[in-house]
This record gives C-alpha cells, sequence and structure tokens, in this order.
C-alpha cells in the first residue's frame, strides 16, 4: 500500500508543484477581486478570503482537465459563480470601495474595469446585454465618486484608479488549507468516478448473461398447432 501510495504521490507531484506556483502567483490578484466584489476592505475581508480558499481547493481538484486552459481564468470563472450564487449575503457591503453598488453591479465593475474583460464577454458570463453592461458601468461610475460632469473616460480612469490599490495579504495557511482540501476533494472524485465505472462493467456483465441465457434474439415457439394437411 505504502509503495502504490509513493508512486501515486510521485505521478502528481508536477501537477501539484505547478498549482503551488500557480496559486502563490495569483492568490493575491484573486483575493483583491474577491474582496472588491464582497464591498469589504484590504483589512478585514473574512468573506473574501472565504471565497478565495474554496475557489483555489476547487481549481485545484480540477486535476488534469486544467492542463490546456488558463488556471487563472477557470479560478477567476470558479469564484465570480461562487460569489454570484451568494451575492444576497453581500447585498449591503461590508464598508469596501463598491459598497454604494448592488453585487450584480459590482460584479459588472470588477470585471469590465479593474480585470478588464470585454462588455460582450462580461455579458456572456453573466448572461445579459452587452448595453446593459455599459449602463452599469455608468451608473456606477457616479455612484462610486466618479460624478456626471466630467468625461467618460476619465470618470472610468478614476474608478479604475479607485480598484487598483495594492492586494490584500493573504493568509499564510490559506493556500495549504486551500491545496489540502482540494487534493481530499480531488481523491473523493476519483472514488466516485472508480465506483461509477465499476457499476457500469457489472450492469454491463449481467445484461450480457442475462441475454446469453435468454437469448432474446430468438423468437418464440408457435402458440396454437398448425393445421393437418393431407389428412
Amino acid at each position: 500500500m505504502r509503495e502504490r501510495r509513493s508512486g501515486r504521490d510521485v505521478r502528481h507531484a508536477p501537477r501539484a508543484r505547478e498549482f503551488d506556483a500557480f496559486a502563490a502567483g495569483a492568490a493575491g490578484r484573486l483575493l483583491h477581486v474577491a474582496t472588491l466584489l464582497t464591498a469589504e476592505t484590504r483589512a478585514r475581508n473574512p468573506y473574501a478570503r472565504a471565497l478565495l480558499a474554496d475557489v483555489l481547493a476547487h481549481t485545484h481538484a480540477a486535476g488534469d482537465r486544467l492542463r490546456d486552459d488558463d488556471p487563472y481564468a477557470y479560478a477567476r470563472g470558479a469564484l465570480v459563480a461562487r460569489f454570484a450564487r451568494a451575492a444576497r449575503r453581500h447585498r449591503g457591503g461590508h464598508g469596501g470601495v463598491l459598497a454604494a453598488l448592488d453585487p450584480r453591479e459590482r460584479l459588472v465593475v470588477v470585471l469590465r474595469l479593474y480585470e478588464g474583460i470585454a462588455e460582450e464577454q462580461v455579458a456572456a458570463l453573466l448572461g445579459t446585454t452587452g448595453a446593459h453592461v455599459l449602463a452599469v458601468c455608468a451608473r456606477a461610475v457616479a455612484a462610486t465618486g466618479g460624478g456626471p460632469a466630467r468625461r467618460r473616460e476619465d470618470r472610468e480612469t478614476a474608478l479604475r484608479r479607485l480598484l487598483d490599490t495594492p492586494h490584500p495579504p493573504v493568509p499564510r495557511d490559506l493556500v495549504p488549507r486551500a491545496t489540502a482540501l482540494g487534493a481530499r476533494r480531488l481523491r473523493r472524485a476519483r472514488r466516485t468516478r472508480r465506483l461509477l465505472w465499476t457499476l457500469a462493467a457489472l450492469a454491463l456483465l449481467v445484461c450480457v448473461v442475462w441475454a446469453s441465457a435468454a437469448r432474446p434474439w430468438e423468437l418464440p415457439p408457435a402458440g396454437t398447432t398448425p393445421p393437418l394437411e393431407a389428412w
């Protein structure tokens, strides 16, 4: 058992190192995005930290499915989806720079003005239209102090500067805890897949055994006696 486990660890070691490198480089920015979305402050952001831990665990558990994908885009998509599901909890904000906006407006502003995603992509990601994204950005700029008198470009630039503050510090134990949780989820997913394949193989075996005994392709014997001829 120990030899099998050590062999599995050796096989997954390169991917684990890749994830550790990704998490070390991206955790700060992802935590900043989460803090902007939850409308918390840089110094006090427990909701954003919990959101980041769940997202990193989910990204780690994705395993080899991320081989050809951008892990940051994948993690950001998971972050957006998880925030959207819990948006009601953050409706009033928690003192952050975007606390005056509702959660959906924060999503639009952060993706469009901080992450720099095109309007059409933001609209597709949130299930809305490009015109709605533009309208939300315009309202957000006015609500966060840009003021209606300045040019739109100037107001957006001012809001971008407001969003682009230093990243909040990532707790030292957050990434290791998320990695351990993701590893547990990955092992559980693999066990589930193996169980499903085993059940499918057993079902196929049962079908083969039944078919070999019942021979359903053969016609049953006639239920009536054929008429006598040449009596």
